[in-house]
C-alpha cells in the first residue's frame, strides 16, 4: 500500500514522461475513490489519487482548514519528490488546488476545479448536524438529496449515500467546518496558472454560478457546465469529465 507523508495515494504510472504528473484531490468526507477509474486511470499521464489525511487510508487526523490540508500536500509532495502538477480538485479539493496555486505557485502546473468555488458556505443545518453522532444521519441525507441530478442511476446515489454513512462524523463535520471557513475572492486575479472550472448543471451543493464565477475571475479561465449532472459530476458523467480533463490538459506546457 503506497503511503507517503502518512497519506495513501494510488498511482497509475502511464509511462509518458513528456506530460505534467496529475494529482486528484477529493472533497468532503471522501477518498480517492471518489474518482472513478477512467479520470484515475488517464491513459497517457502518470496520475496519483490521494487520500486526504484522517480519510479512506490514510492516518492521522482530518483537518479543519483548507490551508491545513494545502500544506499536507506539500509535505506530501516533498516527501514523494514530486515538484510540481496538475491539481484536480473536486469540491473541497478544488479549494485546496485554489489555495495550493496561491500558497506554492512553482509546484502548480495548472488547476482543474469540480464542483467547486472561490468560497463554499456550508449550510448551517449541514453543519450542526455532522457535529453529532445522532444527528448524523440526517447531515448525510441531505447532503445525498442535494448532491446528485435527478436523472443520475439511484444505484450510483444509493452506493454514495452508503459510503458517506462510512464516514467518521468528526472527520466530515471538520472537513465543512474547513469549507464555511474558505475564502479566496479576493486572490483569483493573482493566479497566473492554467485554470478550467467543470461544474454539474444539476449541482446544489456548489451551483454553476459558484464556477461561472471562478471563470470570470481567474485570468484565461475555461469553463464546462455538463448536463444531467450533478454535485459528483466525475462520477455521474465519468467519461466526460475525463474527455474534457485531457482537452485541458494537452494545453499545458511541461518539462522536467
Amino acid at each position: 500500500m503506497p503511503v507517503s507523508a502518512d497519506m495513501y495515494y494510488y498511482e497509475y504510472d502511464g509511462e509518458e514522461t513528456s506530460r505534467p504528473p496529475i494529482v486528484l484531490i477529493h472533497g468532503a468526507g471522501g477518498t480517492h475513490l471518489h474518482w472513478p477509474a477512467s479520470i484515475r486511470r488517464l491513459s497517457g499521464y502518470r496520475v496519483y489519487a490521494l487520500d486526504l489525511p484522517g480519510h479512506g487510508k490514510s492516518g492521522g487526523c482530518g483537518k479543519q482548514s483548507v490551508d491545513a490540508y494545502a500544506h499536507s500536500i506539500l509535505n506530501w509532495m516533498q516527501t514523494l519528490g514530486l515538484p510540481h502538477a496538475v491539481f484536480v480538485g473536486h469540491s473541497m479539493g478544488g479549494a485546496i488546488a485554489l489555495r495550493l496555486s496561491i500558497l506554492s505557485p512553482k509546484c502548480v502546473l495548472g488547476i482543474a476545479l469540480v464542483g467547486s468555488g472561490a468560497r463554499l458556505r456550508v449550510a448551517p443545518a449541514i453543519l450542526e448536524n455532522t457535529a453529532l453522532a445522532a444527528t448524523f444521519p440526517a447531515a448525510v441525507e441531505t447532503i445525498i438529496k442535494w448532491a446528485f441530478s435527478p436523472e443520475t442511476d439511484p444505484k450510483l446515489v444509493e452506493l454514495a449515500a452508503k459510503q458517506m454513512a462510512e464516514t467518521r462524523p468528526t472527520v466530515l463535520h471538520g472537513d465543512f467546518l474547513a469549507c464555511d471557513a474558505f475564502d479566496e475572492t479576493e486572490s483569483l486575479s493573482k493566479i497566473r496558472t492554467p485554470a478550467l472550472a467543470i461544474c454539474g448543471q444539476d449541482d446544489r451543493l456548489t451551483p454553476p454560478r459558484y464556477s461561472q464565477y471562478l471563470a470570470d475571475h481567474i485570468p484565461g479561465a475555461e469553463l464546462n457546465i455538463i448536463s444531467a449532472a450533478g454535485h459528483l459530476v466525475m462520477l455521474e458523467k465519468p467519461k466526460y469529465v475525463a474527455n474534457i480533463l485531457v482537452g485541458f490538459l494537452n494545453q499545458i506546457p511541461f518539462s522536467w
